[in-house]
């Protein structure tokens, strides 16, 4: 397994510069995410690295070697596309192993690498059949059997998930981390979905419009966002931004908006206390709300949406002039339009620079 190295790396087409040069580092037996909205560059910089895509300027390594002059056949990757790209008149066991075939592997080796893959990932039974004849999650088990297969030092996934629906969608991302558990290689994962982020990245890369935002674990980006951007992205249900204003009265740092004013932890005030600019962005997660008003600071919200989900409820609630989503355990639906006090843990909230957007 290599470590993957990206040195000022950067994309073009034309006089439209979509990469600027950046670096990026991806360790021995790790599984990375870059994960960012459509058009931020992620599946350009996978395209690159599996030589789909030339680089305009830069060199990507393999430990030591350049590879970016290398054919794609030639930088011991496998890749699994987001429409699978199965061959329709072959069967399943033939789609599996027609890179094997290519290379003249012998073929009782052929057959003992499709039938361990195969039932790994539960499709053994489907081995005779047609493209055609399966189901979309089983059609990706198979792309995903035929990059294993091969046997490479790291496996690419282009959004291979973006097709399925929902529920099935849960269910196969369950069983990625299952199989990243239990196979030891470089895994590198594109995705617009930080849900698929947060549940199988080692690391995860969070990227806009061309730039690397920040990266590392979910728990880092989760709880230490560098900008409104990672903490927006990051997430389920997304972040609250307030307009707010920096306050001190009697020691202690306030803050303050429409209809709220909230202390902040000794810790954060001594921090913030040197801020030029006073009037700053309020960052809350859902999360950050709680019904025991002796555990956080008393905000009165007006409940405006109320979406029960059985053990919790989603709550989009009004405190001002500001919509606020509010994430609550409750054995009961709360009743939309009502007058309800939660408690804020003030050790959660996050103060951005409202120009910069940088966490401050």
């Amino acid at each position: 397994m290599p470590r993957i190295v990206f040195d000022q790396v950067s994309k073009s087409y034309g006089a439209v510069e979509v990469l600027p040069p950046f670096d990026l580092s991806l360790d021995d037996g790790e599984f990375t995410v870059l994960v960012g909205p459509s058009g931020c560059g992620k599946s350009t910089t996978l395209r690159m690295l599996a030589g789909l895509e030339t680089v305009t300027s830069g060199e990507i390594y393999f430990d030591d070697a350049p590879i970016s002059k290398l054919d794609p056949k030639e930088r011991d990757l496998a890749m699994v596309f987001q429409d699978y790209a199965l061959y329709p008149h072959m069967n399943i066991a033939k789609n599996m192993s027609f890179a094997l075939r290519l290379a003249r592997v012998p073929k009782a080796e052929i057959e003992t690498k499709v039938q361990r893959v195969a039932e790994m990932l539960n499709i053994a039974h489907l081995l005779d059949r047609k493209p055609a004849e399966l189901s979309g999650g089983q059609r990706q088990r198979v792309a995903m059997g035929r990059a294993l297969v091969r046997d490479a030092g790291t496996f690419l996934f282009d959004e291979p998930l973006s097709n399925l629906d929902a529920k099935l969608r849960g269910k196969m991302r369950a069983e990625l981390a299952e199989m990243r558990d239990t196979i030891d290689k470089n895994m590198v994962y594109v995705t617009h979905d930080q849900v698929e982020a947060m549940t199988l990245g080692d690391r995860i890369v969070v990227m806009s419009d061309g730039l690397i935002q920040q990266q590392g674990s979910p728990e880092e980006l989760f709880k230490s966002p560098v900008n409104t951007f990672v903490a927006g992205f990051i997430g389920a249900p997304t972040m609250n931004f307030v307009d707010g204003e920096l306050v001190e009265e009697k020691g202690t740092l306030w803050a303050r908006g429409d209809g709220f004013a909230l202390p902040l932890p000794e810790e954060a005030g001594a921090r913030l206390a040197t801020a030029q600019d006073r009037h700053v962005t309020i960052g809350l997660r859902p999360s950050s709300f709680t019904t025991d008003l002796t555990r956080g600071a008393p905000i009165e919200l007006k409940v405006v949406v109320s979406e029960y989900l059985g053990a919790q409820s989603v709550l989009v609630t009004r405190c001002g002039g500001a919509e606020i989503l509010v994430e609550t355990q409750s054995a009961a639906p709360v009743r939309a339009g009502t007058e309800q006090a939660f408690g804020v843990l003030t050790d959660e909230i996050m103060i951005f620079d409202k120009t910069s957007g940088l966490r401050l």
